[in-house]
């Protein structure tokens, strides 16, 4: 999610002292998962032989590109899952033959792990979006930002059955050279975005619409939310648009790696 004021979140408000999260170790048990390109089949998760032996290092560069190339658009979804947002969203996507890459919080897939598995079923990517959503992580210490990227990944990656994330978005862009080389060295690309569709203030469905016809020329990598309040205009906007890019020639992908 881009900001939208400073300081910890909605997610930070509900959570708070009750998370009792702690930190994960970096040899601790990890899952290896392939997941493929919008055509191939939903990723599959295996347990490796020897702890942290599946973990393979990715760049640390933000990534903002597109598998599928210069026509390629990337479709992101962040805040989620949610029970009944995520659903509808889920139901778009099969509708159009879109894939899209899902950006969890760690307290959400925690609490909603059927959708979890939904979202890999259906061959989606799934992302590592921290664990309480604090947008101004990136001035805390770092061990604080190794709990909210770790302890996240460990949630999503439990509630998929085993499918890791692949990347790591830090909530409202609140990247650090540190929390950049940690998802990097965990295997999760850091995942920035080209356009923020404004979709998390609710700014109507022609305003959304118009925001990506607007800036998609700036980049392939879309923001939206499918949790954190009302999202009908979301999934409005999302019905209108994903025909519309298809008509123009555009492919739907996931984020480079």
């Amino acid at each position: 999610m881009a900001r939208h004021g400073g300081g910890r979140s909605w997610y930070g408000k509900v959570v708070g002292a009750a998370l009792g999260v702690t930190v994960l170790a970096t040899g601790a048990s990890v899952w290896t998962a392939q997941a493929g390109s919008a055509g191939d089949s939903a990723p599959k998760a295996t347990a490796p032989a020897e702890p942290g032996s599946a973990v393979k290092p990715v760049s640390a560069a933000i990534a903002h590109a597109s598998e599928e190339g210069k026509r390629g658009v990337n479709i992101t979804i962040d805040d989620g899952p949610d029970p009944v947002w995520t659903p509808r969203v889920l139901d778009l996507l099969r509708e159009y033959g879109v894939k899209a890459t899902f950006c969890m919080v760690g307290t959400q897939a925690q609490a909603h792990p059927d959708l979890v598995k939904k979202v890999v079923a259906a061959g989606h990517r799934l992302c590592d979006h921290s664990v309480s959503h604090n947008t101004a992580m990136d001035k805390d210490t770092e061990a604080y930002q190794s709990q909210q990227i770790l302890d996240a990944e460990r949630m999503i990656t439990k509630a998929s059955g085993g499918v890791r994330p692949m990347y790591y978005r830090a909530p409202g862009g609140a990247f650090t050279p540190h929390s950049r080389e940690l998802a990097a060295s965990r295997g999760m690309r850091p995942l920035g975005w080209n356009v923020d569709t404004k979709d998390f203030e609710r700014p109507g469905t022609d305003a959304i619409v118009a925001t990506v016809e607007r800036e998609l020329p700036n980049g392939p990598t879309l923001l939206f939310h499918d949790a954190g309040g009302d999202r009908t205009q979301t999934v409005e906007a999302l019905h209108r648009l994903l025909p519309r890019l298809k008509e123009q020639g555009y492919s739907f992908g996931f984020p480079v790696r």
